[in-house]
């Protein structure tokens, strides 16, 4: 249970951070019925939790072989959890756009799969991020933490587009910055454990 919180807690943080996928699934709350929302949440919930299953266990499996590569990764890992954590202390957030039209479901898929798909950036980070985890975990405990972050991920767009729907008037740039702040101080600590780790593999 204690891995399984523990990516529960990790995904939550990486996720909910306001970037494209969760201001695809806010503009979808605020220009949809609650119900094609949901749907469009669900979408988006498909492609994040495939991405976090190919980022976990495809650098986990290739790592297995070369322990250097493990150090290697499990350094940059932490790195870049720390300027990930950093950058949302940082940013800047804005008034979400309100005025977006109807996608069609195709569209929606579409969308939904570039958003996280073809972001080269989510695609780093969830490969750094991941794959670091990975490295630190027994064999046997892969699994429950992975089913943590994809149940992170279920339950952050649902709850995103169920607050948006019955709030919509009161979500604003301050709400927003709030959410990153919290996000970016869970993700410095994961990202710190993450370097002690990598010193006490040297």
């Amino acid at each position: 249970m204690g891995f399984f919180l523990q990516g529960l807690s990790i995904g939550l943080a990486y996720v909910a951070p306001i970037g494209l996928q969760n201001l695809f699934v806010i503009n979808g709350a605020l220009t949809h019925t609650r119900r094609r929302a949901l749907a469009t949440a669900l979408i988006v919930i498909f492609f994040d939790v495939t991405l976090a299953l190919a980022c976990f266990f495809g650098i986990g499996a290739v790592m297995q072989r070369w322990k250097w590569l493990q150090m290697v990764v499990l350094l940059a890992g932490s790195i870049v959890v720390i300027f990930i954590g950093a950058g949302l202390l940082r940013a800047k957030t804005q008034d979400i756009d309100r005025s977006g039209e109807t996608m069609s479901l195709g569209k929606t898929v579409y969308s939904a799969c570039v958003v996280t798909w073809c972001n080269p950036q989510a695609i780093v980070d969830g490969t750094m991020m991941l794959g670091a985890f990975r490295v630190t975990l027994p064999a046997s405990r892969s699994i429950p933490f992975i089913c943590g972050v994809g149940t992170a991920s279920c339950l952050w767009f649902t709850g995103l587009t169920l607050v948006i729907s019955a709030f919509s008037s009161r979500f604003n740039a301050r709400v927003l910055r709030a959410i990153n702040i919290v996000c970016g101080v869970v993700i410095l600590f994961y990202g710190c454990r993450l370097l002690v780790s990598f010193f006490a593999l040297i």
